[in-house]
């Protein structure tokens, strides 16, 4: 005779029949309808299709803010604006795998139905959760590059297991988190990630690379899974980047992005500026080139003097930071390919967004830290699950809230950083936060570098004053539902990309 059903498993079937006709699930199942209409129209890649496209998107957003952006969207199309031209290489580049997840995963669940259960989630527990997280489950790395942000850190051992890094996954899931920053170290080195990718298909994945360790297997594995897309590191052309990375590299990371191009993969490129390759990122060859390789976006990151190579020499002067600011805008207007820079477009995130206010870093050893450049932790998430905590613990902790009570208070967002705008402030929420160095040395940059730093953030104020002053930044200024509508009359598709809603869903 068969063993009774247990209760639990008994009652699971009215479970999960609870959970589709609650209304979240009913938002869902409305979402993945909407998800198959946007993939149909944007496989066929004529402008109609494209516009009609933003009218769908239009209708499944679950906010305010959400369907103004689509609204705009649906205007830059109709003008003929770059963004459409992205659009149309979205099509037709990706693979099936990569249009679905792009759809399914980053835009339905991570943004849209993410930000209602970022809202559900802050109004219960008086926290606002990440929108995305970074996580390092490795230091090791087969480069040595000068000036690396993380290379003081440890090379040896992989704290973090895999379970680990599951669980944490699954926690910021149910705090409405769906999109997650894979970073290192070199990611590459532990091929038992692409486990964690395929076990969550919901989850859009982003991984920083160095480009060196992507065989045509990764490439396919890649493609297979959809949800996962590479941002690729370069130092500008190839004297700049095997100067900084190594003899060979640029060829091999070039030799990359065509195989990533061909079966179709998301990705993009990763680019540090420093004093002596920003004269690269300047030219408009760089981007053209960017693109004809394939990259579907670009991130421009600045040399900050935390890691290894500290040397406060390789910072960009104010001068070189003001020309990357404008020379980012300019792209955006001109070129097929989406571009931002992560010191000079505060105005699109409304500021700094460390400590859980949009993001956070879970390094290697599990220590929670507000940003991958501020190399402090008051907790480590393994000890966190020991005394019977969630991630959700973190948010809520004296050096995270040290953080957030400051890295948005002053006006200009053009000088959102913590670390080189607003030394002072970091200084202070360590203080107040009781919060630890990561690694040896990392407290430099509020000691040894502090009254350097300062000087050079105080030039620089003068000139990101001049900029927010100009009438650039005016539509930055301006209530949510008007951004896209000053920008739109200029060419300018800027945005508060990752903004919460404030106000109750509709």
């Amino acid at each position: 005779m068969p063993k009774p059903m247990r209760r639990a498993t008994q009652l699971a079937p009215f479970a999960l029949l609870k959970t589709a006709l609650s209304p979240l699930g009913m938002k869902r199942a409305t979402a993945r309808v909407a998800a198959n209409q946007l993939l149909k129209l944007l496989e066929r890649s004529d402008d109609r299709s494209l516009i009609r496209l933003t009218k769908v998107a239009e209708k499944v957003a679950r906010t305010s803010h959400h369907r103004a952006q689509m609204q705009q969207l649906r205007e830059l199309f109709e003008n003929k604006h770059p963004a459409l031209d992205l659009v149309r290489r979205l099509s037709t580049q990706l693979h099936p795998n990569c249009r679905r997840s792009l759809i399914e995963a980053l835009t339905v669940n991570a943004t849209w139905i993410g930000s209602v259960e970022r809202k559900r989630f802050r109004d219960a527990h008086g926290v606002q959760p990440p929108t995305l997280m970074v996580i390092s489950p490795t230091m090791r790395c087969n480069l040595d590059c000068t000036g690396c942000y993380a290379g003081k850190y440890p090379r040896q051992g992989d704290h973090l297991d895999l379970a680990t890094i599951d669980r944490v996954i699954n926690e910021a899931k149910q705090m409405g988190t769906y999109f997650f920053v894979i970073s290192g170290g070199e990611p590459f080195v532990r091929r038992d990630l692409f486990e964690l990718y395929e076990s969550h298909p919901d989850c859009a994945f982003q991984i920083y690379t160095n480009g060196t360790l992507i065989d045509d297997k990764v490439v396919e594995r890649l493609a297979e899974l959809g949800n996962v897309g590479l941002a690729i590191s370069l130092e500008g052309w190839q004297e700049e980047t095997d100067a900084r990375r190594g003899e060979g590299v640029y060829q091999q990371v070039m030799a990359t992005m065509d195989r990533l191009r061909e079966a179709g993969v998301f990705f993009g490129f990763s680019a540090t500026s420093t004093r002596r390759n920003v004269h690269v990122y300047l030219q408009e060859r760089f981007i053209d080139h960017m693109v004809e390789k394939g990259c579907l976006f670009g991130w421009f990151f600045m040399f900050v003097p935390v890691g290894k190579d500290d040397d406060l020499d390789l910072m960009l002067t104010p001068q070189q930071r003001d020309q990357i600011r404008s020379w980012t805008m300019e792209i955006r207007r001109q070129k097929p390919i989406f571009v931002a820079d992560f010191w000079n477009d505060g105005c699109l995130t409304d500021g700094c967004m460390a400590g859980g206010q949009l993001y956070l870093h879970l390094n290697y050893r599990g220590d929670v830290e507000p940003c991958v450049f501020m190399h402090f932790a008051q907790d480590n998430i393994k000890d966190i699950y020991a005394r019977g905590g969630t991630l959700g613990d973190a948010l809520k902790s004296d050096f995270f809230c040290a953080v957030r009570e400051r890295n948005r208070k002053h006006k200009n967002r053009l000088q959102p950083c913590m670390i080189v705008d607003h030394n002072q402030w970091l200084e202070e929420a360590v203080k107040q936060g009781k919060a630890h160095a990561t690694h040896p040395g990392a407290e430099a940059i509020v000691t040894t570098h502090r009254d350097a730093v300062r000087a050079w953030s105080r030039e620089y104020a003068k000139l990101a004053d001049a900029a927010w002053e100009s009438g650039e930044y005016d539509w930055a200024k301006k209530d949510e539902q008007d951004l896209w509508a000053t920008a739109r009359t200029r060419g300018d598709e800027d945005v508060h990309m990752w903004g919460e809603e404030d106000a109750a869903p509709e």
